[in-house]
């Protein structure tokens, strides 16, 4: 149950449009790629119909989740750098027996790119969180006319060396797509800045070197958190694992740090999968600790 006004609560379940925060001397802008309609239960699998009925506030009226995908704009000056790249100009054909997704598209990044003035030439890198399908697509795809190169021309890919060194072809990711990416990765190391006021910090448990990324700029911080949670309802119920985690106590151990982190600070959160209620803040309410979205 979420303490938040309705017009809040609304966006918990709602597909995300463009946002944009500032950061000190950054911009940061959600660049949505599209959506992700998802089973709860199938998800998050520890769950029951109980619980769900405690947090119809985080579903649609056909008792879905819905996940957005995209990429995370950081700007400073006349530079930019993305943090991951969507699933690409793909509609995904789910059986109606999947476990965990229901439907699954993508496709408005670069629309979403120039809405806020940038050209994928201007991206000088794509830090990637992890190797799942809908955080690289635009970064292995080749551009919309048929071009074989890359749609960010000028961009390396930043991935950890954990993640990379273990790359496998899983969750929708293909040979194709790795071999795609592989002329282009730089891996880079927990603490490493990669782009001005942006460091890496490695959070594993999601994937072997699942990656968030620190954003800090005059005495301000937001954390592109990736994977590391997958629904604002995580907040509150931290033990809640996603399905198919390969280490799933890393990855509860990464969520309660962060979710220590951003509970003790003002420091902004962006959860990529959470609907169009990314950027927020933990805040303690009267039944624990819950995300309350930015405006």
């Amino acid at each position: 149950m979420t303490t938040l006004p309705e017009t809040a609560r609304e966006r918990l379940r709602q597909v995300p449009e463009i946002r944009s925060v500032q950061v000190g001397d950054l911009k940061v802008s959600f660049v949505p790629d599209g959506f992700i309609k998802v089973k709860p239960r199938g998800l998050f699998p520890s769950t029951t119909e109980d619980d769900w009925k405690a947090h119809s506030a985080y579903l649609d009226d056909s008792g879905l989740l819905t996940a957005g995908h995209g990429g995370l704009l950081v700007e400073r000056d006349e530079r930019a750098v993305l943090i991951d790249a969507g699933f690409g100009p793909f509609s995904a054909p789910i059986p109606a027996d999947h476990p965990v997704f229901v439907s699954m598209q993508g496709g408005s990044l670069l629309d979403g790119l120039a809405t806020l003035g940038r050209s994928p030439a201007d991206i000088e890198a794509v830090a990637v969180t992890h190797l799942h399908v809908e955080h690289i697509g635009w970064a292995w795809y080749p551009v919309p006319n048929g071009e074989q190169t890359p749609t960010f021309p000028a961009a390396d890919i930043l991935i950890s060396e954990a993640e990379w060194s273990q790359r496998r072809a899983d969750f929708g990711v293909t040979d194709m797509m790795l071999d795609a990416l592989a002329p282009r990765v730089r891996v880079v190391a927990d603490g490493q800045e990669i782009f001005p006021g942006v460091r890496v910090l490695l959070t594993p448990g999601h994937t072997p070197g699942h990656t968030a990324y620190v954003i800090e700029s005059g005495g301000e911080s937001l954390i592109a958190f990736g994977d590391v949670l997958h629904s604002a309802i995580q907040v509150g119920d931290p033990d809640w694992n996603a399905a198919k985690e390969p280490d799933p106590e890393s990855a509860a151990r990464s969520r309660r740090r962060m979710l220590g982190r951003l509970g003790d600070t003002d420091t902004i959160g962006f959860g990529a999968h959470f609907a169009d209620a990314v950027f927020g803040q933990v805040r303690q309410s009267a039944r624990g600790l819950e995300w309350r979205p930015l405006p």
